[in-house]
């Protein structure tokens, strides 16, 4: 049996304006502040996104069905996140991730990022991230899951694309990218859960 999978879009590229002050920017958003925008900023750029509609809202939630479904199971004392602000004026960054994860209790800032990438160019995400000292940021984009973990230490920080999660440890990412992708979403939770059980 072959499963149908979720249609990928045309992507479209952001507005950049680069230049700015973080004082400029910060007058710029709250004068931007509208729904279906989503304003980011690095390194004096500010990058304005256009959110992509239902499909992006759809892997967004399945995603994030899928995962706390996992993490539940799994014995994971988390807290969803969403797409909380993430800045900080001290490293000029601004983001907010689609999805965010604390991953044990008394954390400050999540411990996981996850994108889902509708869109083409903007601003370096990992870069954002990095500066955030975000542990782990995952990317869905045209049904292709990717992960990085951070590693190094202050001045030395980078991101390193890895296969398994080490922060949502023991997850089958290959079992949940397949369910990701399925069109019907109670068919994917349904597949998930199952496979969960064995």
């Amino acid at each position: 049996m072959t499963l149908a999978t979720i249609a990928t879009l045309p992507k479209e590229s952001p507005l950049l304006f680069e230049g700015m002050t973080w004082r400029e920017f910060k007058a710029v958003e709250q004068l931007l502040d509208r729904p279906g925008y989503r304003l980011s900023f690095l390194d004096g750029i500010l990058e304005i996104r256009r959110m992509p509609g239902e499909p992006h809202e759809t892997v967004k939630e399945r995603l994030g069905a899928l995962l706390e479904l996992y993490l539940l199971m799994a014995g994971f004392d988390f807290t969803p996140t969403g797409s909380m602000t993430l800045e900080s004026e001290t490293v000029a960054v601004k983001r907010e991730a689609d999805k965010s994860y604390k991953l044990a209790p008394g954390r400050i800032l999540p411990d996981l990022a996850i994108e889902v990438v509708f869109s083409s160019g903007g601003i370096n995400k990992l870069d954002a991230y990095k500066r955030l000292k975000i542990k782990e940021v995952w990317f869905w984009e045209d049904g292709v899951l990717e992960v990085y973990h951070l590693r190094g230490e202050s001045n030395t920080l980078h991101y390193e694309k890895i296969s398994s999660s080490e922060e949502v440890k023991g997850i089958d990412l290959d079992l949940l990218l397949r369910c990701i992708n399925m069109v019907n979403h109670v068919e994917a939770i349904k597949t998930f859960q199952q496979a969960l059980h064995k």
